[in-house]
C-alpha cells in the first residue's frame, strides 16, 4: 500500500522557514499548514508555575496568516506540496479564498492544496464573526469558490450568505486545473459534503481505527451518490499521540499540565466510550468549546486536579515510537493514506520538546517498514 507521512510548517512565532529544505527532499507527501488566531492551551497554564514552555514563549497564541506563510512556502520550495490544515470559511469570504488560493498556487507552480473547513469557536467567537449555521455556510463559499474558478466572465450568485453581483476572477488556474480542495471534517453533513467536493480529507478527530474507517465509508458512499470515484479523495489525518523512549518518560510526559489539557479538545461523550468521566462535565463539547481567554485559573486548576492520566492515554496512541507506529498501521489499515504524527508529548516541557523530532521521525520510519509490501 502506498502510506506517505506529512509534515507540518509552524505558523507561529518564531517562524522557522529554514527547515523547508529538508522538509523538501522528497520524503514527506505534503507540509501541511495550519491557520489559527489562538491556540487550545489556556492563557491561566501557559505560565512558568505549569510549564517551562512559557519561558521561551510569551503567548501560545503568536499565530501568523496560514495563508501568508503558505505564499512564502511556495517561493522557499520547489517539489513538496503546501496545504493548509485548515482554513475556515467564516473568518474569510469565499471570493478572497478563490483569488489567495489561486495566487498561492502560481507562486508554488501547481503545488497548492486549499484546506477547509466550517471553523471553530476559539478562533470566531471572540472576535465577532458571525457563526451561525456553520456548515451551511461552508456548503455556500465552497460553491462559491468553486463558481469563480470555473467562471469565464463575471458571476451572479444570491445565496443565503454571500451574494455576487457581476463579480469576476479572470486569473487563470496554474496549468490549467484549480487547487485541490482537502476538507476538514468529522460530523454527518460535513462528510457527505466532503464525499461529493473533496479531494482529500482529514477528521477533526478518530479516536479509533474503527471510528476512522466509519467516517472514509460516508466519504466515500457519499462519493460514489455524487457519480465521483471515492478512491480518489485522499484519506488524511493528523494524528495525535504521546511519543516517549520509555515507560518513566511517557508518565512524566503525561502528568504534565498541558498535556493532560489536551482533554479539553476531547467531548464528554468521546471520552465516556472509553469509560472516562469528563473533567468539565457531561456537557462539554470539545474543542467547540474552548476559548483560552475565559477558562480561568481556578477552573483550570480544577479541571487538571480531576484529570486522569489514563483518560489521556486512553484516547491517543503513546509508548516508544515503534509501539505508535503499530497503532497508526492500525489506521492505515482502516484506510488512512496521509499521516501526520504530531507528537503531543512536546507540549510536556522544553526537554520533551528538543526531543520530540527525532522520535517523530523514528515513527515515520517505522511507520514506512510495516507499511512495506511483503
Amino acid at each position: 500500500m502506498t502510506v506517505q507521512p506529512a509534515a507540518f510548517l509552524r505558523t507561529t512565532l518564531p517562524l522557522d522557514l529554514d527547515v523547508l529544505a529538508r522538509l523538501d527532499d522528497g520524503r514527506y507527501h505534503s507540509v501541511w499548514l495550519p491557520d489559527h488566531m489562538v491556540s487550545f492551551w489556556p492563557d491561566s497554564i501557559w505560565t512558568p508555575e505549569f510549564t517551562d514552555l512559557a519561558t521561551a514563549s510569551p503567548s501560545p497564541h503568536r499565530h501568523l496568516d496560514g495563508m501568508a506563510v503558505a505564499a512564502a512556502a511556495a517561493a522557499l520550495t520547489h517539489t513538496v506540496p503546501l496545504a493548509t490544515s485548515v482554513v475556515d470559511t467564516v473568518r474569510r469570504h469565499p471570493a478572497m479564498l478563490a483569488q489567495s488560493a489561486l495566487t498561492i498556487d502560481h507562486l508554488a507552480r501547481g503545488r497548492f492544496i486549499l484546506g477547509l473547513g466550517s471553523g471553530e469557536t476559539e478562533n470566531v467567537v471572540p472576535y465577532g464573526f458571525d457563526f451561525t449555521s456553520p456548515v451551511s455556510r461552508f456548503e455556500e463559499a465552497l460553491h462559491v469558490i468553486r463558481l469563480l474558478w470555473r467562471s469565464d466572465g463575471p458571476v451572479d450568485f444570491a445565496g443565503r450568505f454571500y451574494r455576487l453581483d457581476g463579480a469576476r476572477l479572470d486569473t487563470e488556474p496554474y496549468g490549467g486545473s484549480p487547487p485541490p480542495i482537502w476538507i476538514g471534517a468529522s460530523g454527518p453533513r460535513m462528510l457527505e459534503i466532503t464525499g461529493r467536493h473533496a479531494d482529500g480529507w482529514w477528521p477533526a478527530g478518530a479516536w479509533t481505527p474503527e471510528h476512522y474507517a466509519d467516517m472514509l465509508a460516508v466519504v466515500r458512499t457519499s462519493a460514489e451518490r455524487a457519480g465521483r470515484d471515492p478512491l480518489a479523495i485522499t484519506p488524511c489525518f493528523i494524528q495525535v499521540c504521546l511519543l516517549a523512549p520509555d515507560d518513566d518518560a511517557l508518565a512524566e510526559v503525561v502528568a504534565a499540565p498541558l498535556v493532560k489539557a489536551f482533554l479539553l479538545q476531547v467531548s464528554a461523550k468521546t471520552l465516556a466510550d472509553f469509560g472516562f468521566d469528563h473533567p468539565l462535565g457531561d456537557r462539554w463539547r470539545g474543542f467547540q468549546d474552548i476559548d483560552p481567554a475565559v477558562l480561568t485559573r481556578e477552573r483550570i486548576v480544577d479541571f487538571l486536579d480531576r484529570t486522569d492520566p489514563e483518560a489521556v492515554l486512553a484516547v491517543v496512541p503513546h509508548g516508544t515510537p515503534r509501539q505508535v507506529a503499530r497503532r497508526i498501521k492500525e489506521f492505515v489499515d482502516a484506510g488512512l493514506r496521509v499521516p501526520k504524527i504530531l507528537d503531543y508529548g512536546a507540549m510536556a516541557g522544553l526537554r520533551h520538546a528538543a526531543a520530540s523530532a527525532d522520535l517523530v521521525r523514528e515513527t515515520e520510519d517505522e511507520l514506512l517498514r510495516l507499511c512495506e509490501a511483503p
